[in-house]
């Protein structure tokens, strides 16, 4: 586990930004793993403006969404695939059809599940997932209570995570109950994760993930396990370190 404290949110992004620029330049053929978010949003919009300043090549790399919200379409501003298009993906010379983000509209949402695992497998698996952390743990849609060998699957959303997502979607009661999701498992497959948190939110779950016990009820604790693991905080995420 390698533990990187930014002083600011500025440099929080940017820090972010060449982590990925520089797989891409590492593995030009690299398939990425991506977090949609409010932590992620600047450090990607840092991410398109290297592209297109310093020429880094997206060509030849695949990227793969963590989840999508179950029963919203592509075209929804709110949607995971809509806001990592407009952030990110449309702004780099990535191949559309080298994306995927798991179609919220599918019915029964279960048969998603099977096209989750076969692009990934088809892209050669994730080298570099990046992966947020929700205030109570949750990473994904893998709330409290997510077994830590769960894969590909239909997540309910709690309660918590709805009333946070309440801003997005105008209301909490607007928020969707559930979200397609890689599992724990799955994450944990990925050849490196990049844990990314800012805000003293979120410094409670980074005391817990790098000092609590691994539990269920703390799903993001199992991600100390991995082989190859960065935790990007800023230094109010790392407060109660």
């Amino acid at each position: 586990m390698k533990i990187i404290v930014m002083e600011t949110t500025e440099a929080f992004d940017r820090q972010g930004a060449l982590i990925i620029m520089r797989q891409a330049l590492k593995k030009p053929d690299s398939t990425f793993g991506l977090a949609t978010g409010d932590t992620t949003r600047n450090m990607y919009a840092l991410a398109a403006e290297l592209h297109r300043e310093l020429g880094v090549d997206y060509s030849l790399c695949k990227s793969c969404n963590l989840d999508e919200y179950a029963g919203v379409s592509a075209e929804d501003k709110r949607s995971c695939r809509y806001r990592i298009n407009e952030v990110l993906l449309d702004k780099i010379n990535i191949k559309p059809e080298n994306t995927y983000v798991p179609n919220g509209l599918r019915e029964p949402p279960e048969e998603e599940l099977a096209l989750f695992k076969e692009k990934i497998e088809k892209f050669g698996g994730i080298d570099l997932l990046i992966l947020g952390i929700g205030t109570n743990g949750h990473i994904g849609f893998n709330e409290p209570g997510t077994p830590l060998d769960s894969s590909f699957r239909i997540a309910p959303i709690s309660e918590k995570t709805r009333k946070e997502k309440a801003a997005l979607f105008g209301g909490s009661e607007l928020v969707p109950k559930f979200g397609i999701s890689m599992g724990i498992r799955d994450i944990m497959m990925a050849r490196e994760i990049l844990l990314v948190a800012k805000g003293r939110a979120k410094a409670e779950a980074i005391r817990s993930i790098v000092h609590g016990p691994m539990t269920v009820d703390m799903p993001a604790s199992v991600v100390r396990l991995h082989p190859d693991l960065v935790i990007l905080i800023d230094k109010d995420a790392a407060s109660l370190l």
